[in-house]
């Protein structure tokens, strides 16, 4: 079992790792939560882009492998955002 402490700092880094990502720019969900430096916790890392409320952490550029996935629950938010920037 993770402890409280393990929790808080991947989400530390996880937020570190999404704020380095340039506009225009995207990763997936799976690349972060590799280069924060846990390969198998892509969901956990959702969760923590879901529940994120700092708009100076740039979460709409992190994506599914599979495709866009939602942004903090808004379809369509997260497109418009990354088209905005030019990653689509």
């Amino acid at each position: 079992m993770i402890s409280d402490f393990s929790k808080k700092d991947f989400r530390t880094k996880v937020v570190l790792v999404v704020k380095s990502i340039p506009k225009g720019k995207t990763m997936t969900y799976k690349a972060v939560a590799a280069k924060a430096g846990h390969p198998l916790a892509a969901r956990a890392v959702g969760a923590i882009m879901r529940s994120n409320k700092d708009k100076s952490i740039p979460c709409h550029r992190v994506v599914g492998v599979r495709g866009l996935g939602g942004y903090n629950g808004l379809r369509g938010e997260k497109e418009r955002l990354l088209k905005k920037e030019g990653a689509l």
